[in-house]
């Protein structure tokens, strides 16, 4: 019996280490992605990091219950997708690629406002108005992200980022949500990092035009 319990544990931290090793992976891509000014570029980056950030959540469900982070699971897989498609659509850079990248760009506002009302419905009351602000600032990043240009999508970027670190410290704790993951707020502070540095990077630079969708 103390054998098997033994072994579970060990099961568990194998994979919980494994997580770790890919919220590291996260960090970096995610980092790297916001020191890019292609947003071609930028979509396959943070959409590789979309992947292993969803592999982490798997790797942790692994330890300790894939029920436990099928929320993240899901988020995470939609955040792939949609880096993803879009990098497709600005890699094309035609017509026919922007046409069909609004009518993706709207079904993702719809499924991340189902979702996100969901989530806010769910919430303590306490700390309903930070997941309001987390659907608010989500739905920004989403367009900023399909945007032209560079600043948009670092702007909302840090709104985001700076909701989702709140979700996950002991403010909740109030309130008897409490979740503290430390990966977590490591990932969303490299994107506030590397968004102050792309900006110390390129401050001294003369203005460039941004980058635009072919013309119909």
């Amino acid at each position: 019996m103390s054998m098997n319990i033994w072994y579970v544990v060990s099961q568990m931290n194998t994979w919980y280490l494994i997580a770790q090793a890919l919220g590291l992976i996260t960090i970096g891509f995610e980092f790297a992605s916001y020191q890019i000014k292609d947003k071609t570029r930028y979509f396959l980056i943070t959409g590789i990091g979309s992947f292993f950030w969803m592999t982490m959540f798997v790797a942790i469900g692994m330890a300790t219950g894939l029920s436990t982070q099928l929320s993240l699971i899901i988020a995470a897989t939609y955040s792939t997708v949609r880096n993803l498609v879009f990098y497709r659509i600005f890699a094309k850079n035609t017509p026919e690629s922007k046409e069909a990248g609004l009518i993706f760009l709207l079904a993702m506002i719809v499924l991340a406002v189902v979702a996100g009302t969901i989530t806010v419905l769910n919430a303590p009351e306490q700390v309903r108005w930070l997941h309001i602000l987390g659907l608010l600032t989500a739905l920004a990043f989403v367009i900023g992200q399909y945007l032209p240009g560079v600043h948009y999508v670092r702007i909302t970027v840090v709104f985001y980022a700076v909701i989702v670190m709140l979700t996950q410290t002991p403010l909740n704790i109030l309130y008897g949500d409490f979740r503290w993951n430390v990966m977590g707020i490591l990932i969303e502070a490299a994107k506030i990092f590397s968004v102050i540095i792309f900006y110390i990077r390129f401050a001294s630079e003369p203005h460039q035009p941004q980058l635009k969708f072919a013309k119909p």
